[in-house]
């Protein structure tokens, strides 16, 4: 077997505890693949603006994927890499999202726009990225600049319906995957965290096998398909499991340090 030279870790619902929280073992386990002369990065749905804090607990000197990996961006949060939907394409994502009723977010690299500050997951976004949105009246000033629209809802099911309905209207154009079962996140076609993967495969000079994921979403499955080992955490969902190579336990049980222990081993 390959030895694993590279770890890439979603954050929200692998990383992080449900309370957003990097655990003492989660920020251990990473040191030890960094003594160990092994990388590490993070890839995510999550904004630019929400990656941040937590570059130096994890000392990440490689560079990271945002906006599911649509952008790319150096430790510093600096873009090396950046891709943006059509302004075409962002307007009818909104009409989408205004037909189903569902709270709408418009993301820039350095901006979280929303017209309604008392959205339902509103405070749960200010506490996870740590940063406040910009409430503005109308989208349209930001039409050509958007690298992530979000629809978020409580309603699973109505954002289940939310997601087919995007994927016709502008699924050539764009990614429209939920990032959690709240959440539908519209990103630039072409762009996924599976190619952020390859993209690192190609800057480190190294295989695609000698890459360890771990995720717990649909989202995270492009970048399963192009490592040589999966974790799949305790929480995720049976079809996301299915296509992992392993199961780790839940992000309340610390899966993330778990993970990280057997890569270890492995190598």
């Amino acid at each position: 077997m390959t030895r694993i030279a590279l770890v890439v870790s979603d954050v929200d619902g692998t990383l992080l505890t449900k309370d957003k929280v990097l655990t003492d073992g989660a920020k251990a386990a990473v040191q030890k693949l960094h003594a160990a002369g092994i990388g590490f990065t993070i890839v995510s749905s999550r904004p630019t603006i929400g990656m941040g804090f937590l570059i130096e607990p994890l000392s990440i000197k490689l560079p990271v994927g945002a906006f599911n990996g649509s952008s790319i961006v150096d430790a510093a949060l600096q873009p090396i890499e950046q891709h943006l939907i059509g302004a075409d394409a962002t307007q009818r994502s909104l009409d989408v999202l205004n037909m189903f009723g569902v709270d709408i977010w418009l993301f820039t690299n350095e901006h979280w726009y929303t017209r309604n500050p008392d959205g339902e997951y509103v405070p749960l976004e200010k506490r996870a990225i740590k940063a406040d949105p910009t409430v503005i009246p109308d989208f349209t000033p930001h039409l050509g600049e958007a690298c992530k629209i979000v629809g978020a809802s409580s309603d699973a099911a109505l954002l289940q319906r939310c997601e087919l309905a995007m994927k016709e209207a502008v699924g050539h154009e764009t990614t429209a995957v939920r990032s959690q079962t709240y959440y539908l996140d519209v990103t630039p076609s072409g762009h996924d965290k599976g190619t952020f993967v390859t993209s690192m495969t190609k800057r480190l000079g190294i295989p695609a096998e000698a890459v360890a994921t771990i995720g717990d979403m649909e989202n995270d499955l492009p970048m399963f398909a192009k490592s040589g080992i999966s974790f799949a955490m305790g929480n995720a969902a049976d079809s996301v499991k299915r296509r992992a190579t392993h199961v780790t336990d839940s992000n309340e049980q610390d899966g993330f340090a778990r993970a990280l222990e057997t890569v270890l081993q492995l190598g």
